[in-house]
């Protein structure tokens, strides 16, 4: 099993570790409540250094990047990043993934003559999207997988700007949503501090050398604990997610769903230039969406689990669960699935099959 940089320090700090994606990864520290609500009211920080990152450099890197991914890269300015996927020529996803254009460094070999991206892939699909990316790159770019020598901290909440901010002379307040800067953080060169998260409390992301990340962790920890800043691990960071509706990969999104039917048109360039799947995407929007990624609540105390199968009122099958949870923020179970075009109205009532019982739900704004 793979570590990141601070097992070790998950290990000290007495975290129930798991196997994820192959890595050796903190699932909890105290309990998934706690750390849930301190990114909610105050902050939490997460090690996901196991993500991978890739730089994609040099003539012809702006031609592979917007040929790859779904979104328009040619709308990015430099400092600038942007959520996006990586679309089949059938309609599946490949991963979903966040681009960030990269201003000039002639020390990184990133020149201005040719615009650089680091694109920041899920950790179960490092080695998939690379050899992806690799055989579509007719190019010419240059692509560099710098995963293994990248921590990447993630420090979420309302107090995220305050706690960090007598870490650096950035001006945190200042960074645009979606937007990075490069600067010294916590005694660390060269951090890429990135307004970006997925937890929908706001903060910031934040890339340094592998070798650096246990002293800006404890800096961090440090400076923040005053504030109500906890370590928080898997467990919250997906009960986060699946309250602001973001998709996880393998289980909301994957190799079948296409980006139109999980609510993703809004990262798919369909009037753009050319891009993998872009011919049938077109013709799946003209024909009409069968199925559609829709929130739902549950009217009772238990959750829904991933594979369960989604019911109208009249007991027929017409989708399936992919994520659920009960929501620590609202105290009732929530959940997202696939159902049939026509049950997606905010308010269409539904039912999940347990399989000797069902709950009564409703579709719920994502």
């Amino acid at each position: 099993m793979q570590t990141t940089p601070l097992t070790e320090t998950h290990r000290l700090l007495d975290a129930k570790l798991v196997n994820f994606a192959g890595f050796e990864m903190p699932l909890t520290y105290t309990s998934l409540k706690d750390e849930h609500r301190a990114v909610r009211e105050a902050a939490g920080i997460f090690d996901v250094s196991h993500m991978g990152e890739f730089i994609i450099r040099g003539a012809g890197a702006q031609e592979l990047v917007q040929y790859v991914t779904s979104n328009d890269v040619r709308k990015l300015s430099a400092g600038q990043a942007q959520y996006s996927c990586l679309p089949r020529p059938e309609g599946g996803i490949v991963d979903d993934l966040l681009v960030y254009h990269l201003p000039p460094n002639p020390r990184m070999g990133m020149s201005s003559d040719h615009p650089s991206y680091m694109l920041v892939v899920n950790a179960s699909n490092i080695q998939k999207d690379w050899d992806w990316i690799e055989q579509h790159n007719t190019f010419g770019a240059e692509m560099l997988d710098i995963s293994d020598r990248t921590a990447l901290l993630a420090v979420q909440g309302p107090k995220a700007a305050e706690i960090l901010q007598p870490l650096t002379d950035v001006d945190l307040a200042a960074i645009p949503y979606y937007s990075f800067v490069r600067g010294a953080l916590a005694g660390v060169d060269n951090v890429i501090i990135s307004a970006t998260g997925y937890t929908g409390s706001g903060g910031f992301e934040l890339y340094l050398d592998a070798d650096r990340a246990k002293a800006a962790w404890d800096a961090i920890l440090r400076v923040g604990k005053p504030h109500g800043l906890i370590p928080a691990g898997l467990g919250a960071r997906d009960t986060l997610r699946l309250e602001k509706g973001y998709c996880l990969y393998g289980n909301d999104i994957d190799d079948t769903t296409s980006p139109l039917e999980a609510g993703l048109g809004w990262i798919t360039k369909l009037s753009g230039d050319d891009f993998v799947g872009k011919d049938f995407l077109v013709k799946q929007k003209q024909e009409g969406i069968t199925r559609r990624l829709v929130a739902f609540r549950i009217h009772d105390r238990r959750s829904a689990r991933h594979g369960y199968p989604i019911l109208n009122e009249a007991g027929e099958r017409i989708g399936e669960v992919t994520s659920g949870t009960h929501a620590p923020s609202l105290d009732y179970p929530l959940g997202l699935g696939y159902v049939k075009d026509g049950y997606q109205k905010v308010g269409t009532k539904l039912q999940i099959d347990l399989g000797r019982k069902t709950m009564a739900a409703e579709v719920v704004k994502l």
